[in-house]
């Protein structure tokens, strides 16, 4: 069985590649840069492929040596800050681009490779649910992220498209650098006490590919933090 983990190089996308390589399966995890894509391949025992999701045309060139593909989890996403007041066009665009174009054109590039029981996971965000100053962009391209499972779960059936959505992932490389006092208040306001972790995250990916019946369906993994 061969996954493709499309932004495994780091953070909660290397946490899942590290999982399914450790299980014994063939793992393909994509980066932009060579060196650092290489590098996190070797530590965990998985093949490096290096695709610009920023230039969609370079796409298919780029993973044109991979072969069948079981799973396919897409997470590679540049953050970014973005106000209307303050609005960057090259920004929204690139962000834009990464997201809702390249994440369809890589399912389109590697459609043909898919075995008739693949699945995939596309990965959103709570932004498009609890925006904060500068979300603009991200807080749309993760509400469009819910029309691309939808339109995929069905031109692709049988195969299966569902979606995360993580909100505050408190171990994740971007969260663990933010100040203790700004997580402690996030952690107040959640009703588990806890911010969620990378594990959760993968062991929602892991459940999302391996369940027959979920299909088309939108996951978010925030401890409750959303209902407060």
């Amino acid at each position: 069985m061969t996954t493709v983990v499309i932004g495994g190089t780091a953070g909660i996308g290397l946490e899942f590649a590290r999982s399914r390589a450790a299980a014994g399966r063939a793992v393909v995890i994509s980066g932009r840069d060579a060196d650092r894509a290489n590098k996190a391949a070797a530590d965990i025992g998985a093949r490096a492929v290096i695709v610009d999701l920023a230039d969609p045309k370079s796409i298919a060139g780029a993973l044109a040596g991979v072969g069948n593909v079981d799973e396919l989890v897409l997470l590679a996403i540049d953050r970014d800050s973005n106000s209307v007041k303050g609005y960057d066009i090259d920004r929204a665009i690139g962000l834009t681009t990464i997201k809702l174009v390249s994440y369809i054109e890589t399912v389109h590039t590697l459609l043909p490779r898919m075995t008739p029981d693949a699945a995939v996971v596309l990965f959103g965000g709570r932004a498009k649910d609890k925006p904060y100053p500068g979300s603009t962009t991200v807080s749309t391209i993760n509400g469009g992220v819910i029309g691309m499972v939808n339109t995929l779960a069905i031109e692709l059936a049988p195969i299966r498209v569902n979606a995360i959505h993580p909100g505050i992932v408190g171990d994740s490389p971007y969260w663990a650098a933010k100040p203790v006092e700004l997580l402690d208040g996030y952690r107040a306001r959640t009703p588990t006490g806890v911010l969620a972790t990378m594990a959760d995250v993968v062991d929602a990916i892991d459940f999302l590919l391996r369940n027959k019946s979920m299909n088309g369906q939108q996951i978010g993994i925030d401890g409750g933090w959303m209902l407060t």
